[in-house]
């Protein structure tokens, strides 16, 4: 099913006899069982005010027309998306619903926010084929922010995105980074976390242990992004080898979708822990590679097929005390999905709750079921 309107979309979900599954561009290759539901058709960009910073855009809208529209004004999506194209080996084209309705946040997102911080309405199509509208289409506007955030990250469980408005930011006018090298995972640690908790505005932290550097950025104008940066290498000398690194924005766009591990076998695992907890979990996890970014407090990690890392975490078998945090199963085979569960199990009393806003929202149980556990 390829809807061409809201309307369309409603009635197609009012009519429906089955599951759905809610599909965006297609790139994220997490297909329930279910008839597709395709929002492809449901593109084009409805409002853009760049002096009031605010944009609005059907659901299906490739996030690439957006881009392009964003710099010709030297503007930009401030939480910096990711495309995960390449890391599932899925094709298609990322839109900008499934962006906010998975609430895919970069690097920036540790200064500017995630996605759902930069969602002002919203337009969607509940369970039983109701239009519902929450929020506004421009930031003077906006009322009901409740709704907004809740579907931002329910990945299409309680409701098929059929508009989007949302805040945008002006793009900064120079990027540097700043890289420290000969540094082990709890000196990388210390690191970011003495540049993350310095004046300087840092807008990305991150780790890659395989040439033990840790790589800080700022963004602004010229003559402020020069002296932070000066001011960090001094500040930062104390942990390891500080210079201004040549690397640029390929650098960032390799953090951002997780580049390093493109083309290698293995599931890959998106962990969510405290920085500080990072140093004692890494080592236990037996991963055959592992990225930082969030200054330590978002691990990627590569795993053997088949293996249960939020076990690890849980120190279950070991005697380890367990890791507080939550890990996102972003790739593995069917079956390892269907054993070990995309998302994190949720503690009971959160079930409960986010099962009774599922009951509200699509009493008929069809919008990607069981997706959310």
């Amino acid at each position: 099913m390829r809807p061409e309107s809201e309307a369309e979309l409603a009635g197609m979900i009012a009519a429906a006899k089955g599951p759905l599954n809610i599909q965006g561009g297609g790139t994220r290759g997490m297909a329930v069982e279910g008839e597709t539901l395709s929002l492809s058709a449901l593109s084009g960009i409805e409002l853009y005010e760049p002096g009031a910073l605010t944009l609005v855009a059907k659901a299906g809208t490739p996030v690439a027309e957006i881009k392009e529209l964003l710099a010709a004004e030297n503007q930009r999506l401030a939480f910096e998306p990711a495309d995960y194209r390449a890391l599932l080996g899925t094709d298609g084209t990322p839109t900008i619903g499934s962006l906010f309705a998975a609430n895919i946040s970069g690097p920036r997102r540790i200064q500017s926010g995630a996605a759902r911080d930069f969602l002002l309405g919203v337009r969607f199509v509940d369970g039983t084929g109701q239009i519902v509208k929450n929020g506004g289409r421009v930031m003077k506007n906006v009322t009901g922010y409740d709704l907004v955030k809740l579907m931002s990250g329910a990945q299409g469980t309680l409701g098929v995105l059929s508009e989007v408005s949302f805040k945008v930011l002006p793009r900064a006018a120079q990027m540097a980074t700043v890289s420290v090298g000969g540094l082990d995972l709890p000196g990388a640690v210390r690191a970011m976390s003495a540049a993350l908790g310095s004046p300087f505005d840092v807008t990305g932290a991150a780790y890659d242990p395989d040439t033990m550097t840790a790589h800080i950025r700022v963004e602004g104008f010229e003559e402020s992004v020069d002296y932070r940066c000066d001011a960090l290498v001094k500040r930062l000398a104390e942990h390891g080898i500080a210079h201004r690194a040549e690397a640029g924005e390929d650098l960032w766009q390799g953090i951002r979708d997780v580049t390093a591990f493109h083309g290698h076998d293995g599931d890959v695992w998106r962990i969510s822990v405290k920085p500080s907890d990072a140093v004692e979990l890494a080592p236990r996890l037996g991963a055959t590679a592992l990225q930082f970014d969030w200054g330590g407090g978002l691990i990627w990690a590569l795993m053997p097929e088949g293996s249960d890392l939020r076990k690890k975490m849980s120190g279950a078998g070991t005697g380890m005390e367990p890791v507080p945090g939550h890990a996102t199963l972003v790739r593995a085979s069917a079956e390892t999905g269907a054993r070990l569960g995309r998302f994190e199990p949720q503690p009971v009393p959160l079930a409960a709750l986010s099962k009774g806003l599922r009951d509200q929202f699509d009493p008929r149980g069809i919008l990607n079921p069981g997706l959310m556990g």
